[in-house]
């Protein structure tokens, strides 16, 4: 059970995270209107059992994450794919399925305090992550299985180092997602 507040979008996002999770402690920011009020009360909030954001996949939804995360940044964060939550051209999280809302949320990440470069840009490079005709379908794969969400390269790299994800749990995802290429 998610004991943690979960910041949403908007009240059709609230109510299928809810079908995928049960009852759990949701708000929503109605869409890019986050007030101040409301981010002092996320805040509060994180003191005291803790946040977890989870915004849409696109362009706004990163433009919240942010304004979240500069105002708490001890909050936590579950992606979605943009698959997982387009339908019929619309991507919210209250398109998404309740196995790939559930999915996401087995991947909650925190961001580390003092960011670490664990993986640089030629580390991509080195594994066909950038520079190659399927760099992109590669990490659309791994942000998944890492739980980082979709990304061009620039932002993949930049979510490896601030969630700190190890270099064996890459490298391990790697090879799950080369093993599916020859399946």
């Amino acid at each position: 059970m998610i004991k943690e507040l979960i910041v949403v979008e908007g009240k059709n996002d609230a109510h299928v995270v809810r079908l995928a999770l049960g009852e759990v402690d949701i708000i929503w920011t109605e869409g890019y209107g986050l007030t101040k009020k409301k981010l002092d009360y996320i805040a509060e909030m994180a003191n005291r059992q803790g946040v977890i954001v989870f915004t849409d996949p696109d362009t706004v939804g990163e433009q919240i994450r942010k304004r979240i995360r500069a105002h708490v940044p001890q909050a936590k964060h579950v992606y979605l794919t943009r698959k997982a939550a387009t339908k019929q051209g619309d991507i919210g999280v209250e398109n998404a399925a309740v196995h790939d809302i559930r999915l996401a949320f087995a991947h909650i990440q925190q961001e580390q305090v003092s960011l670490v470069e664990n993986f640089t840009i030629e580390d991509l490079f080195l594994v066909g992550l950038v520079g190659s005709s399927r760099a992109g379908e590669n990490r659309l794969a791994l942000g998944r299985m890492l739980g980082i969400g979709d990304t061009n390269a620039k932002q993949f790299l930049h979510r490896l180092n601030r969630f700190g994800i190890s270099r064996e749990s890459f490298y391990q995802a790697i090879q799950e997602v080369r093993h599916g290429e020859r399946s």
